[in-house]
């Protein structure tokens, strides 16, 4: 503001006066003019910090603009770019960028107490040591200008590798059946080498699903009655997607807009976002190192 206040008026008053009343070097303001008009004169800081603002910018617009300053330093370590995050943080905090931020979790699935339910085969131990072990599913619920849609998810969690989704004007069993179609056909997981988890929602431990699973041949578990973490692993994507696509770019107007959506997230999520339980790497980067280290183990054997 100083700087300003004395380009405004140093063509009638003089720079000296103008410096000697406001106590400021008439050096120091010489030389930002300098740097203004020819900014290869900046300090190596200035000029370094210009040219991350820029990778920066360029990171956090990649990714949907929902990451953070730890995400953003860890996807320029992985491109090669040498930087420490307190650097990061201070030029997001300059730019005004910010990521994305969660909120509550909201329980969608209602259980249906009359309904037989399988076993807990997981317990709370939501890891895998190889994709198309064990699976999850879950759904959250997006209001619209024309009414609630639902999303349904099915997750593998050794990668936490979104293998199949929906969306539906309705929670009818049929929505969450096409999730998991869509996961068999991508998928087409070995006989009796699979559980699915889900919590005790009606659509989920319905004849119709429980049948499809036994079908193919996978192992039901469903989460114990009560327990608020029966499929917390579930809950963390769903919280995940509302808050990086859902909050940040509504309001929705439809179902379409939000299936649109949800495909551009989806395809984000498996294929660029950073995971930290998975080593900061994406879903698709952990499997494919997955099955490559079992090619090299075949070849040495």
């Amino acid at each position: 503001m100083t700087h300003d206040f004395i380009d405004m008026h140093r063509e009638r008053l003089g720079v000296e006066p103008i410096c000697k009343v406001l106590q400021v070097a008439p050096s120091a303001y010489r030389r930002r003019v300098a740097r203004r008009r020819n900014p290869e004169l900046r300090s190596a800081r200035a000029l370094r910090d210009k040219r991350l603002i820029g990778e920066i910018q360029r990171v956090w617009q990649a990714n949907l603009r929902v990451y953070g300053a730890r995400k953003v330093w860890r996807q320029l370590h992985r491109e090669g770019v040498e930087v420490a995050r307190c650097t990061v943080e201070r030029l997001m905090r300059i730019e005004g960028l910010a990521g994305a931020r969660r909120g509550r979790a909201v329980r969608t699935t209602r259980g249906d107490p009359a309904a037989p339910c399988p076993l807990d085969r997981v317990k709370r131990q939501f890891v895998a040591e190889r994709p198309n072990q064990l699976w999850f599913s879950d759904f959250t619920y997006v209001s619209t200008g024309q009414g609630f849609v639902y999303v349904a998810f099915v997750v593998d969690v050794f990668a936490r590798y979104i293998v199949g989704w929906r969306v539906s004007r309705s929670m009818h069993t049929e929505f969450v059946l096409d999730a998991l179609e869509q996961a068999l056909w991508a998928r087409q997981p070995q006989r009796d080498a699979l559980i699915h988890h889900s919590d005790r929602g009606a659509q989920y431990v319905s004849i119709l699903y429980t049948e499809r699973l036994a079908e193919a041949g996978i192992e039901t578990s469903v989460g114990s009655k009560g327990d608020s973490y029966d499929n917390a692993l579930a809950e963390t994507i769903n919280g995940l997607y509302n808050v990086e696509l859902i909050h940040r770019r509504g309001p929705w107007r439809n179902a379409e807009a939000v299936e649109l959506a949800t495909l551009e997230w989806v395809a984000w999520f498996n294929h660029h976002r950073l995971l930290a339980p998975i080593g900061y790497v994406p879903p698709a980067e952990a499997e494919a190192n997955y099955y490559r280290s079992q090619t090299g183990q075949a070849v040495m054997a």
